[in-house]
């Protein structure tokens, strides 16, 4: 009896260790039917399709097209028709990499509850498409598009289809402002800026923008001009508060009155590649309660040396308004003749200078530039010095704060350069003594900057030193 039960059970154990061999055979060649697969299963023509909706994460975003695409939600919301195609796109030409062909649980490869649902209709056919889990072992998402097989997607749908509405907004666009022709500052700024070559108007060759102010030509730094430009052209605003503004809204993010427009007339290449002309326009504000406290605080004396700032741009007459960083908002607003004017004393070139005059304590000294180039000496008294020290302290003179008041105090030291400049011949810097901290630079007789006091001691010690010698 004993024995007849063991040959029972050993009957048993060998009848599931078949049933499992059998079902690992069975896995074994569907695996291997799974890893020669890689066609494409689905092609839906992206101009046919007239409507598309997806579910994502609670969120359902529906579209339909007519001509342009338009948002079932809101039709006065822009929608970015690019962004519309790439996502049409995955289904252009969607590959497997492999076919699961008879499924009896959906639930195993999560389409029971599907992670994202992808509904396309051309007018002719409805497609519904299911995105179910991600499979860790072959890092790929299990999909069913209505066939009633399972596919392992050779690209991942979500990749794409993980979009908000937030990202299918048609943003504005800001050109790269390579060849900008002219500048315009209004609001708390109020002048504009040219662009002209061969200008006669500055001591340096590399002036190409230039502005007016009381009656004369003046050149702005060409470095700074640029820098600011770059700072518009890189801004790329996505932080969108409203894509279709009311009166009341422009008012409320102070947009009603700017704080200031820049306007930009530019030249760019378009699409074609050929060139195009174009002006670009845009208001920026701070938010105007904080902008009233910030005000407050300032004249009280109060300010934080990090306050907050809040605040918002538009471009043109677009109806979509962008909150900016704090650090876009106060590169914008860096827009003054001081912030984009040369900062230095002498902004000329010094392989344009020829000969120096110094007055130092009474005395007068020259220095003489012979030769052109790398080769070019210069002499003091008749002898070759080396004027490597002097160089780099008149090129580092630059202005910590601008000022119109006139010096009160005695002069320092005082410089005649001469140019090899048919406008400017000579330039007349002179620094005067101001406070323990700074020296006034008065150029050709009127007052512009002051300078770290430092930086007059580095020029007085070098002019000291080569005539000292």
């Amino acid at each position: 009896m004993y024995r007849s039960k063991r040959i029972v059970i050993l009957l048993a154990v060998l009848a599931v260790c078949c049933v499992a061999a059998f079902a690992a055979l069975q896995v074994q060649e569907r695996q291997e039917r799974i890893e020669t697969s890689g066609e494409v299963v689905l092609e839906i023509d992206s101009d046919a399709v007239q409507t598309l909706s997806w579910t994502y994460e609670g969120e359902t975003l529906s579209f339909h097209r007519d001509g342009d695409w338009l948002y079932d939600g809101d039709e006065t919301f822009p929608v970015d028709g690019e962004k519309v195609g790439e996502l049409l796109e995955t289904f252009q030409s969607f590959a497997a990499a492999f076919v699961i062909e008879e499924v009896e649980d959906p639930s195993q490869y999560g389409l029971d509850d599907p992670v994202c649902t992808i509904t396309l209709g051309t007018g002719e056919n409805n497609y519904e498409i299911l995105l179910g889990d991600f499979s860790a072992m072959d890092s790929q998402r299990y999909v069913s598009i209505g066939d009633g097989k399972v596919y392992l997607a050779a690209s991942d749908p979500l990749d794409q289809f993980d979009a908000g509405l937030r990202d299918m907004i048609d943003h504005d666009d800001i050109p790269e402002l390579d060849q900008v022709t002219r500048l315009r500052f209004d609001g708390v700024e109020n002048y504009t800026v040219t662009y002209e070559e061969d200008n006669s108007a500055s001591w340096c060759e590399e002036d190409i923008y230039f502005t007016q102010r009381d009656g004369k030509t003046l050149p702005l730094d060409t470095g700074r001009v640029e820098d600011y430009l770059h700072n518009i052209s890189y801004l790329a605003p996505n932080n969108y508060v409203t894509y279709h503004a009311t009166e009341e809204e422009l008012a409320s993010y102070g947009l009603d009155e700017p704080e200031l427009t820049v306007t930009v007339d530019y030249t760019a290449e378009d699409r074609a590649e050929e060139k195009a002309s174009g002006t670009l326009i845009l208001h920026i504000s701070r938010d105007p309660e904080e902008r009233l406290a910030a005000q407050e605080a300032a004249d009280t004396g109060e300010t934080e040396e990090e306050e907050t700032i809040t605040a918002y741009l538009r471009v043109g007459d677009s109806q979509i308004v962008y909150q900016i960083t704090s650090e876009d908002y106060q590169e914008l607003m860096a827009a003054s003749y001081d912030d984009l004017r040369h900062q230095e004393v002498l902004s000329a070139d010094f392989g344009d200078i020829r000969q120096i005059e110094v007055t130092l304590e009474g005395a007068s000294h020259t220095l003489t530039a012979q030769g052109e180039g790398e080769d070019r000496t210069w002499l003091y008294q008749g002898e070759e010095v080396d004027i490597s020290a002097f160089q780099e302290a008149l090129e580092s003179l630059s202005a910590d704060s601008f000022t119109d008041e006139r010096p009160s105090q005695r002069q320092e030291i005082a410089l005649t350069v001469y140019l090899d400049n048919d406008a400017f011949p000579q330039v007349a810097v002179e620094l005067y003594r101001w406070d323990g901290e700074h020296c006034l630079a008065v150029v050709d007789g009127e007052p512009v900057s002051l300078v770290a006091r430092s930086g007059a001691v580095d020029l007085i010690e070098a002019v000291q030193a080569i005539v000292l010698n």
